[in-house]
Order: structure tokens, then sequence, then C-alpha cells
């Protein structure tokens, strides 16, 4: 007799956290839908979340893990063993070479499994080794920099559901489904706020799924992301459209600005970026006019080149109009699985942004505000000497497909002395690897929503914009016959066999409202804690407690009107919108090209919604009615002028190499440009046909570290990118 039931849970599929009701068939997930009597989400549900079933039960699923042998094979090996092994071949390495030469790194798939991140920071961090990298510094790394830069408003930005104006930079989140507009239906809940009244601007050089429902879309050649918004605020300065109370009060910097940006006149941007000039003017003035509303930079503004001093731009100007909670005013989310918040009308001081830690070998790089620069982590493996790394271990990420410089990244990965990757299957980095850990995944593992309420800490408007909290429970246990782990488990066995301890550290937030603190605490590293344990210790000091938020299957919203006070008396701090380093830059960005001598195309990126970076392209209800490569997409009238045919193949060449794509025409896009996912194709290069259908073609072939990079985070210009393009 079959018996079929439905049990609420959590999607892991992305950073959303989105309440889902998943079908069960004795005892095993057959379908997955938004959850119904869930709040907040309105029963959303991406594509990607959907697929969730296929994902637990991928045919390429490694059900053990597995090591490489002599031979470059791969065989089983029981996880206890795996542990022995790697901690032995840990403390040989540290011995032999000390504790640099052992590095982690984190991808975007940390995310979902809260447990983990905790567990391999402090795994590396007690070995002594600083040597920890995480993808944002590839993705956006320009937030942390420019939000150190300015300072922090203790009562945080204002919020979404009471915006006049919204302005959206280089991103895409109605496909993306992550930040800029809230995560939780952001489709939904931009046409609740249109319906509203809320004017929406959108600068993208492509009519996107956002760009589309824009009351002013401009349209920039790629790379012009500072020209157009130092454009607007030369308008909003000259016309004195910003709040000159709030400026006069609460910030420092103003006649620094003004200076910086008095070149750039709307003319001056209108033909640096072919923008109409008028355009520029009218998005300048809504945006100043509108009483409530914030501007947000996503991916696509940070990969174009100046990360730090876009992000930092886009912060001078909600600065300049005074886009943060008032005292009298509530906080949006006064904290579930987060401190209770304590706001305050006031500001902190700017804080140290470059040079805070560890200086690495290349490029006069070192730790700043968005962390250790993961575009020289390659030098640094590569490159001999005191220091080298020779050890690295990789949790939710995959370097060979997400890194710049794919070519520098393979070698890189062949020359490490010791490779672990915690994947699920043979990705195309851990084909490298010496060690593949098979982790649990999705309904085999409990989850919380503490790890997407903790995204408030990365830039304004991600995160919950809600108080809501949900907890749920595994729900199926791993494949019969499995040898699988959970990621945090790994970590503490390798802590074990190392004899170090293990903590949980508190994370203070930069960008929205100040919190109470959390303990620093150390885990049991005799009697081993249950995941639910570890989650408790994370949660530690929570405004609601974890025991609570398990009461309600389905999630619950637990509000809590927390009113922002007025600044203290002795309170002196500024916002500064006038860093010197940034007015420096932004000179250099007068007089520079971004356009390159035979190379007439940009390439820029997209995002899919049939991928989540690396991942998900390859399950069947994705792929079934989308691409299942990486198209290389361009204006009908720039296929026509090639001469090339729908789903034809092309030659992309930029100065650092060349890759084989396959051509789609798409006419929202400017003329001139080649629109590309990110963190495709595989550890070898292969322009066979086939292997460009199935793994796609990867951009970062087409980019160097080595020059055009951000002096802060190393990011390279990884978008707007010159190349040319033939037949192939």
């Amino acid at each position: 007799m079959t018996i079929r039931t439905e049990q609420p849970s959590i999607c892991r599929m992305c950073h959303a956290a989105c309440p889902i009701t998943v079908e069960m068939e004795d005892g095993k997930p057959i379908k997955v839908t938004g959850n119904k009597a869930s709040p907040t989400y309105h029963a959303f549900c991406c594509s990607r979340g959907q697929a969730s079933v296929e994902h637990i039960n991928h045919p390429d699923r490694l059900l053990s893990s597995m090591k490489r042998q002599a031979d470059g094979s791969f065989a089983p090996i029981g996880i206890e063993q795996a542990m022995d092994e790697i901690a032995d071949k840990i403390k040989a390495l540290i011995d032999a070479n000390g504790p640099r030469s052992l590095a982690a790194y984190f991808g975007t798939y940390s995310g979902p499994y809260p447990a983990a991140p905790p567990m391999l920071g402090s795994l590396i961090a007690s070995l002594g080794s600083p040597m920890i990298f995480a993808s944002a510094t590839i993705d956006q790394p320009g937030k942390d920099i420019a939000n150190a830069m300015l300072g922090q408003w203790k009562a945080g930005p204002q919020a979404f559901a009471d915006a006049d104006v919204w302005l959206m930079l280089g991103g895409n989140p109605l496909v993306s489904i992550a930040g800029g507009i809230p995560s939780q239906n952001p489709a939904r809940r931009l046409t609740d706020k249109l319906k509203d009244g809320m004017k929406l601007i959108v600068i993208d050089p492509r009519r996107s799924e956002t760009a589309a429902r824009a009351h002013i879309h401009l349209r920039p050649t790629p790379g012009e992301d500072t020209s157009l918004l130092a454009a607007m605020l030369h308008v909003i300065i000259n016309e004195s459209l910003y709040d000159a109370a709030f400026v006069a009060d609460n910030v420092a910097g103003f006649a620094a600005l003004a200076a910086a940006v008095e070149a750039f006149s709307p003319a001056f941007a209108a033909a640096r970026a072919d923008v109409p000039e008028q355009q520029i003017i009218d998005a300048a003035r809504l945006f100043a006019t509108a009483k409530r509303g914030v501007a947000t930079g996503l991916t696509g503004a940070n990969m174009s080149g100046h990360s730090s001093l876009v992000e930092y731009l886009m912060l001078c100007m909600n600065t300049l109009c005074g886009r943060f909670v008032r005292a009298g005013e509530a906080v949006a989310n006064p904290g579930v699985l987060l401190p209770r918040a304590t706001p305050v009308a006031e500001a902190v001081a700017p804080a140290a942004y470059a040079n805070l830690g560890e200086k690495l070998r290349v490029r006069d790089l070192a730790q700043s505000a968005s962390g250790m620069p993961t575009a020289a982590l390659a030098d640094e493996i590569l490159l001999e000497g005191k220091g080298q790394v020779k050890a690295l271990i990789i949790n939710g990420g995959n370097p060979v497909a997400a890194w710049p410089d794919q070519e520098k990244t393979v070698a890189a990965m062949k020359a490490l002395e010791l490779l672990v990757h915690v994947d699920i299957k043979m990705s195309a980095t851990a084909k490298l690897a010496d060690y593949i850990i098979a982790p649990k995944v999705s309904f085999e593992v409990p989850t919380m929503s503490l790890a997407v309420e903790q995204l408030e800490n990365f830039s304004y408007h991600w995160g919950l914009c809600e108080p809501f909290g949900i907890y749920a429970p595994a729900l199926v246990e791993p494949p019969a016959g499995s040898d699988l782990i959970e990621e945090w488990e790994f970590y503490y066995g390798l802590a074990q066999r190392l004899d170090i301890g293990l903590f949980a550290y508190s994370l203070e937030s930069k960008t929205a409202t100040a919190r109470e603190g959390r303990d620093f605490v150390m885990f049991d590293m005799v009697n081993k804690p249950t995941t639910d344990e570890v989650f408790e210790i994370l949660s530690n000091r929570s405004r609601i407690p974890l025991t609570e938020v398990k009461q309600h299957p389905n999630g619950a919203l637990f509000p809590e009107a927390i009113i922002a006070q007025a600044r203290s008396q002795d309170c002196d701090a500024r916002l500064d919108i006038g860093n010197t380093d940034m007015m420096a830059e932004l000179a250099t960005v007068q007089h520079e090209t971004t356009g390159l001598a035979g190379y007439p195309y940009k390439l820029v990126c997209r995002r899919m919604k049939n991928a989540y970076n690396s991942s998900l392209r390859d399950l069947p209800k994705l792929v079934k009615t989308k691409r299942p490569y990486n198209p290389a997409f361009m204006h009908p009238d720039d296929l026509d002028e090639l001469g090339v045919g729908e789903g034809e193949n092309i030659v992309i060449t930029s100065i650092h190499g060349e890759i084989i794509g396959i051509a789609n025409a798409d006419k929202t896009l400017k003329r001139g440009i080649l629109s590309m996912a990110h963190a495709f194709g595989d550890a070898e290069q292969d322009d066979r046909n086939g292997s460009l259908f199935s793994n796609g073609s990867s951009t970062s072939r087409l980019v160097s570290t080595n020059d055009s990079y951000d002096r802060f985070s190393g990011m390279p210009r990884m978008s707007a990118l010159p190349i040319k393009i033939c037949k192939h």
C-alpha cells in the first residue's frame, strides 16, 4: 500500500531559504512546491527549488567519499579512514611548512548548511592559518569595502516595504532570487510595490526581467557604471536635491565628493555611456526627490570594474538623500534567530578597509574588509617559496568553474599537495582532488533560517525583510548502503584528530541595524554534539529562541516594534562620502577608456533560471525546457552582421584567451554586447560540440587576474570585458 504525506521543510537550493512543502511517497520525496501555509513567501518556490528531488536523487551523486589512486583514478574510501588520512596529511604539511600552507575556500553553496562554515573557519583559524577565502571576493567584494569606507548607520537603511523609489544596478533579482529586492518572493513583492506607486530605476545594458518593469531604464555601455553614478550625484548636488539637514548633522566629505563629481556632467556621462542625457537627469531627480528608497548594486556592477568605487558611489547617493531609518521609526527585522536589534539613529565612524591582516605575496594584496582576495589564491598556490599554500579544503564551491583565469586555477589545483573537496558529485574541481568527501544534502539534514537572516551582514537589503523564522528537521535517511557525513561533522572529525578546539563566533553587521552580541562558545570536542545542538550554539542569544521557532513547522512571523533611538549627545561620528582613495580613483575614471582597439564587443555576465552558479544545470527538470549549455547571447542584428545563425558556434577572443560559444539571439540586449553566464566549463577545455552543449563555455578563460583588478579585493574585471567575435 502506497502511503503519501506532505511535510513542511526549507529549500536548500539557494540563499532564499524558501519554506516548501515536500510530497512524500513511502517515506521518499517525490515533489516540491511552495508552502501555502507559510507567511512572508506567499507560497513562492523557484524552479531550482522545485528540482530539489532531482538534486537529492542525482544520478551522478557520490554515495561514499572517494580517494585518488596512484594511476589518477578514484576509489571509494570510508569516511573514518578518509578523516584519519587527511588529518595526518594536514599535520605533516603544517609541521613542514607552517600553518599558512593550509587554506580554505567557501563557495556559495555553504549558505544553505549553516553549521559548516563556522566549523571549517574555526578549524583553519585554530590551526593558526589566516588563509580563509570565500566567493564574495570574486562576486561582490565592493560592498564590504565601501561599507567600511562610509561607516555604519546604527539603525540601518530604509525598508523596501515603504519605499517610494528603488534603484537597481547590474542585477536581475527576479532570476537570481538574491539581493536588491527581498528574496522572499521577489516578483510578487516588486509587483505589489509598483502597484502601490513605487518608481523603479534600473541600470543594465540588457532589458532583463527586472529592467522590463522599470519606469526609467538606463542602458549604458558596459563598464560605464561609475560615470553614470557620478553624473547622477552631479545632478543631485548641483540642483540641491540632497537632504541638507541630514548631511549637515551626520555626514563628512561633502565638499570632496562635490568637487570629484563636478567633471561628470550628464552630457559627459551620456557621451561615454551612450545613454540619453535627459534620462540621466530624470533618473537622478526621480531618486532624490522621493521620500524613501535605496540604491543597490549586484554582481554585474561589481564584475565590471571599479567594484569598490561603484558600491561606494551608491552609498554616497543613499547617504546624500538620507535613506536611513530615523529616530522614532521601527526597524524592519527586529531579529528572529539573530540577536535583538538595538537601533540608534546615529553614525559609526568609518572602519579600516585595507591591509587588515595577512599580507599576500602577490600584487601587493592583503586582507581587506571583504576578506582575503580569492583571485590571488591560485597565485599563492603556484608561487614557490616561504608561505606557499600547499593544501586546500573546499566547502560548497567549485573553483575551476568559478574563479577568474580558469587555466591558472586548474594549474593551481593540480599543484596542490593536498586538495580536499566536499561535493556531491565529480564536479570540475572534484576531478582534480585528492579526496572528495561525499556529504548528506537537502532533506537528509536539518536546517534553519539563520543563514539567510545573517545575509544582512553582507549588504543593504539582503537577508530577511521581515521577522520570519523557520526550522526544518531532516525528512529522510541517506540512501541505503551509502557512507555520507554532514559537512560540519567532517570538520569536527578532523579537529578531533588534530587535537584542536572549534568555536562559534559572532558576526557584527556593518550594513543593517545594530544588534546585541552573541556569546563566544567553544564546542565540546569530547562529546560530539548533534546538529540541533550546534544550531542552538550558533543561534545563542537570538531574540526568539530556536526552541520556540521549532514550534512552528511552517515558519512564522515574530513581530516586535523596536524603535530607533535618538542620537546620543556624545556621538560625533559621521558617515564619510569623501573617502580619499575613492575620490582619487574617480578622478582616473574621468580619463580612462573601457574600450580596446580591435575588440569591438563587450562581454557581460548574466544569471540563468536553470543554474545556481556552477550547480543544477544538469538536472533534467531544469534543462527540459531550458538550455543546458552556456548560450552566447547577442542581439539578432549583431548575429546577422557576423553571418552567424542561431545555434552556430562562434569564436570569442579577449587579449587573455579564447573560447568557443554557441550563438543565441536575444533582442533584449543592447547592440555590441555578448552576454554569457559565469561558472561554466570543465577542468580541461574541450571545444567539441557535445562538450560545449553539456559543460558550456568558461568565460573565466577570457579573464586574467594580473591586470585591471580592484586594488583592495584583487577582483579582476570579469564583465564589461573587451572581446572580438567571429564565426567558427
